[in-house]
């Protein structure tokens, strides 16, 4: 993966969040579950990294943004 850009991570309350799991469902699932919560710069395909087992993806996230609220 890329490094992280520093806009991302700015201020308090954003986020990167890289997630790693057997499969592309589970990965794509659980940025979906951070979606219902918080505001997100969702991914749109996971990667693989040779001679590592599984998939990753990474999303953005804004916690001051409570979908929920």
């Amino acid at each position: 993966m890329k490094p992280i850009n520093e806009a991302h991570v700015a201020q308090p309350g954003l986020a990167v969040i890289d997630v790693a799991t057997a499969d592309d469902q589970t990965a794509f699932a659980i940025q979906e579950a951070l979606a219902r919560r918080w505001a997100t710069a969702p991914a749109d395909r996971t990667t693989r990294v040779p001679g590592e087992p599984g998939v990753r993806l990474r999303s953005h996230l804004d916690v001051h943004q409570n979908l929920n609220s």
